[in-house]
């Protein structure tokens, strides 16, 4: 048994206001299971709560991204033993809800029908990964075990951004031979730009203006990469494909000029693949969207999650297909969290991803 009750945490308190806590040590009860982290991250998520640009509640926990070391199981939990390390997505489904059962596994409503964005609790609804320990609910639909030959540090990016990213050209139907441009290329654009190329797109395109993200694209597999500061991306998507357009455009960062220049891209019967949050008013030229007439799909994502979808992320690293190391390139303490969130959320000396080890 656990000896003492407290652990460290990262507490969010208000807009702005975040900060290393002690607080109660979760205890697992039926269906539960309690991990020690070993390794998590921050997400450009957790820097839209702690600015007041998503909502929370005062207190909670943040972040969502757990790898860790099971320390207990609640009864009900099987096929898992304390001591067993484990990848747990940022999405935590039930798996017997409507909406699980139906394959929307994002939007779970816990046991009964279906909520939008109901998935997503860790850091959300109920505490998060940065701290020491964490709570997962419904384990045995959401602990997948981490194989001995794979590190910590090869999978802490599949919880979330990886997941999303890939996701965003599932969703979006890639296929061999297409033509695919990726907008935005942070972290989750460039696990998108890796996902496109791994479904076969002949052409895979990277949007981007900053050095650093744009010679990642490269390395996470783009044909092409165009600095928007100094070409029309239109017009060169256009002279690309012969005229034609692309086949699938992913917008990765969520805001309305790279919303419109990904439908402005895509050629007749073409596929939007939305994976970014947005605020305030989002519009739809008609003009990009051949006043609605164009055969065109625009589909949205949220990050799958569950254990049989972290398995098979977790195969793709293990192959070797798929490397998501080098999008780590800072290191942090918990205790040093001010500061991983001060160098993520700044953009500062190159950043893309930060390790938090507790």
């Amino acid at each position: 048994m656990i000896a003492v009750d407290v652990m460290r945490a990262n507490v969010f308190r208000a807009p702005g206001e975040f900060t290393i806590e002690e607080v109660d040590r979760p205890r697992p009860g039926a269906g539960e299971a309690l991990i020690r982290i070993t390794l998590t991250t921050i997400c450009g998520t957790d820097v839209h709560i702690v600015k007041g640009e998503y909502p929370v509640r005062p207190g909670l926990v943040l972040g969502h991204e757990p790898v860790g070391v099971i320390e207990e199981l609640g009864a009900g939990v099987t096929g898992f033993e304390v001591g067993e390390r484990v990848l747990v997505g940022a999405i935590t489904p039930c798996g017997q809800c409507h909406a699980c059962l139906s394959g929307h596994t994002s939007q779970c409503g816990h046991g009964t029908g279906t909520e939008a964005l109901g998935g997503w609790r860790f850091g959300n609804t109920i505490d998060g990964a940065q701290a020491e320990y964490l709570l997962v609910p419904s384990a045995q639909a959401n602990l997948a075990k981490i194989p001995d030959d794979v590190t910590d540090e090869q999978v802490v990016l599949l919880a979330d951004i990886a997941s999303t990213g890939f996701s965003g050209a599932e969703s979006g139907g890639v296929r061999i031979g297409d033509t695919v441009v990726v907008f935005a290329q942070g972290p989750i654009g460039l696990c998108a730009t890796a996902g496109a190329k791994l479904m076969g797109a002949a052409t895979v395109i990277g949007v981007e203006s900053d050095p650093v993200r744009l010679a990642m694209s490269k390395r996470m597999g783009a044909d092409v990469t165009l600095d928007y500061t100094k070409v029309d991306v239109v017009d060169e998507v256009k002279k690309l494909t012969g005229g034609y357009g692309a086949d699938v455009a992913i917008e990765a960062l969520g805001t309305q000029p790279t919303f419109e220049s990904a439908l402005r891209c895509l050629r007749p019967g073409g596929t939007l693949s939305s994976l970014g949050v947005y605020s305030g008013k989002l519009e739809l030229p008609y003009t990009a969207f051949a006043a609605g007439l164009g055969d065109h799909r625009i589909v949205t994502t949220l990050c799958p999650g569950g254990k049989e979808r972290m398995a098979r992320l977790i195969a793709m690293v293990r192959s070797g297909r798929f490397d998501p190391t080098p999008l780590i390139t800072h290191r942090f303490s918990l205790a040093e969290i001010n500061e991983a969130y001060r160098v993520f959320s700044n953009r500062l000396d190159g950043v893309l991803k930060v390790a938090i080890e507790p």
